[in-house]
């Protein structure tokens, strides 16, 4: 990975998207009168790191892994505890295997080769779901979870978004910006208690922008991809493999 070369193939779109990201953030912390880095730079990693996984760039997943575990700690400062064992037990470990799964399966040097979603990985990801969101729920029902209906609902949907990223799956962006939804909610709870909070409800509001985006623009490279046929690159990657 070349982090340069991934940043030049960058749209004029894509730059405006990235940097009205990063406005609205620094904005947002400053009305908040927020002087926590760490909550301010989780965020723009965690913003960059969509905009490379919506292109279907490896180093996006890469970034994810380094947004997770930023916002493990800012999870754990409100006692979010979901949240951070989500992240760090969850999104994690996908973000990382993400990144070897898009490596292993290129379509051109900046492009993953995006798949359709078996009927028989769709019915394992969904009993999978099943069992996690139980079993989290009663976990975090026991450690005194604050807001922990919508806590376990983030849970499973960034269980499902996490597993159709490791699948290169265009609906990992849709269950994210589900996602996205609710953990706004979540912060906008917190926000009631401290203002302190309040760039993590317009992080996680650029955050949809920026998966909506990433729907749309998978949509558009899964077609692409079929009207153009494998790439020289992908054929070489699959006699490796």
């Amino acid at each position: 990975m070349n982090f340069i070369k991934s940043v030049k193939n960058l749209t004029s779109f894509e730059w405006g998207l990235w940097l009205g990201s990063v406005t609205v953030l620094v904005l947002s912390f400053l009305l908040a009168g927020n002087r926590d880095g760490l909550t301010l730079g989780a965020s723009v990693v965690g913003a960059t790191a969509l905009i490379f996984t919506a292109k279907g760039d490896a180093i996006g997943p890469l970034l994810m892994v380094v947004f997770s575990l930023l916002y493990a700690v800012i999870s754990f400062r409100f006692r979010y505890y979901g949240e951070m064992v989500t992240y760090l037990g969850m999104t994690a470990p996908t973000a990382f295997a993400s990144m070897i799964a898009w490596l292993r399966h290129p379509y051109s040097e900046r492009e993953v080769e995006v798949s359709s979603l078996k009927k028989s990985s769709g019915s394992i990801l969904l009993a999978l779901t099943a069992v996690v969101t139980v079993g989290f729920f009663y976990i975090l029902r026991a450690g005194n979870t604050p807001n922990l209906i919508f806590s376990t609902i983030s849970i499973t949907t960034s269980f499902i978004a996490s597993g159709l990223t490791v699948l290169r799956n265009p609906w990992y962006a849709a269950a994210y910006a589900c996602n996205d939804v609710i953990l706004i909610v979540l912060w906008v709870l917190a926000t009631r208690e401290s203002m302190s909070y309040l760039p993590m409800i317009f992080c996680f509001i650029i955050f949809l922008v920026n998966d909506l985006y990433g729907f749309w623009n998978w949509r558009r490279m899964k077609q692409r991809q079929v009207d153009g046929g494998y790439s020289p690159l992908y054929n070489e990657s699959r006699k490796k493999v």
